[in-house]
């Protein structure tokens, strides 16, 4: 008998299953996570028919939930070190600009403190976020 060495040929065949399995879990850990990742305080916004503010406006976000919390773009802070915080953030995000979410059940007089000591702060570009009232207009008779 004649002694033939044996030749292997490569498999030039790729298995995706694997690769569609990895795919598939981190699709599925996407999905689940992506609604938590979505930070945000639950602020009951006051209604107003005025004008909406443009999407492109860029500035720091200060918001007063309903138990009087401020928060700086989603991160507490104290009223007595809202200056100097908000101040940091200022200089980091490179803004001149702050937005004010203010929840309706908060008392006028906690919302006019913090608007007290952002103007004491010097701070000219100040913009009131508010939802839209989607309340109908009467008919006339």
């Amino acid at each position: 008998m004649k002694y033939r060495p044996r030749t292997y040929n490569a498999l030039a065949e790729i298995n995706v299953t694997n690769l569609v399995d990895v795919v598939l879990v981190l699709l599925i850990i996407f999905m689940i996570s992506a609604p938590l990742l979505q930070s945000g305080i639950d602020v009951d916004l006051p209604k107003t028919r005025a004008a909406v503010l443009d999407e492109q406006a860029e500035g720091v976000v200060l918001t007063i939930d309903r138990k009087n919390g401020i928060f700086i773009n989603d991160v507490w802070s104290r009223l007595d070190s809202l200056e100097s915080n908000l101040d940091k953030e200022l200089r980091k995000m490179g803004k001149s600009s702050v937005f004010l979410r203010a929840d309706s059940l908060v008392p006028y007089g906690a919302v006019v403190r913090v608007i007290g000591r952002l103007k004491g702060m010097g701070i000219e570009e100040l913009g009131l976020i508010t939802s839209k009232d989607e309340e109908k207009p009467k008919k006339k008779k």
